[in-house]
């Protein structure tokens, strides 16, 4: 994806955002457990939901007894996550100017989103704003690619212009002020209808940048597809997903530049 399609690509969701808050599935507990484990407790963290959109990974964390902060660039999806979370602070800003002290989270977590980031220059606002020994993690909901009918769905939504989470084997991020980072896997399900499916692949942003006739045609491509498969033609199931997150904590040893 060129840089310009890229930033089309960014900033396409603030359209769909309450679409993508009705539609767009949650996160498992036990990889928000995995993410914030090397701190050594759950509860009273205070954790930074960075690029949060609509708040679905901020829901999580408040499920976990975490202190969110969420921080989102996208006018109409913070707007949407403070309707449906009004006690959670919620703050203007992205990762590569987080309007935050230093020092002042004992976490950092992202939700489908690290992958739109300038990670040259957000590593160093993220380790900025982390205390000594806080961690990062990402996370990201995907279809779970072994199963058939998901296969057939997905060469029918020909994904060509979307951004990719990362997958098992691809090479981890690196970066001097952070220590290794590690990966893991986690089963999840969204409970869905062929409609309601449909209604959360437009949420997507390969089908947020195309034309309007070519919108149509693509997701009434889709709606077709899974009324065809007998998984998925009547009623209610279960779409299967895997949640990868990736870690990595924070280097003490290593000077954080500072903002002045």
């Amino acid at each position: 994806m060129d840089g310009e399609l890229h930033a089309r690509a960014a900033a396409s969701f603030g359209a769909q955002a309450s679409a993508y808050a009705e539609h767009r599935p949650d996160y498992p507990a036990a990889a928000i457990h995995w993410a914030l484990e090397p701190l050594g407790r759950q509860h009273s963290l205070v954790v930074l939901d960075l690029g949060a959109g609509t708040g679905k990974l901020t829901a999580g964390l408040l499920g976990a007894g975490a202190e969110p902060i969420a921080v989102e660039p996208d006018a109409e999806m913070r707007s949407e996550l403070i309707a449906r979370y009004p006690d959670v602070t919620t703050l203007a800003g992205a990762a590569e100017s987080i309007p935050l002290p230093d020092n002042s989270v004992d976490a950092v977590l992202s939700g489908q989103a690290f992958h739109w980031f300038d990670q040259k220059r957000a590593f160093p606002e993220i380790a900025r704003v982390l205390r000594d020994g806080g961690v990062f993690a990402a996370l990201w909901n995907t279809d779970d690619s072994t199963v058939d009918w998901i296969i057939g769905l997905q060469a029918v939504s020909r994904p060509r212009v979307a951004v990719p989470p990362p997958k098992p084997g691809d090479q981890l991020p690196k970066h001097p002020l952070f220590l290794d980072f590690e990966r893991a896997e986690f089963p999840h399900a969204q409970r869905r209808t062929a409609e309601s499916l449909t209604t959360t692949i437009g949420t997507h942003s390969h089908t947020l940048v195309i034309t309007a006739p070519e919108r149509t045609e693509l997701l009434g491509r889709i709606l077709d597809y899974l009324r065809s498969r007998p998984e998925t033609a009547d009623g209610e199931f279960d779409v299967p997903l895997v949640t990868d997150v990736i870690r990595a904590v924070r280097r003490t040893e290593t000077p954080v530049p500072q903002r002045t």
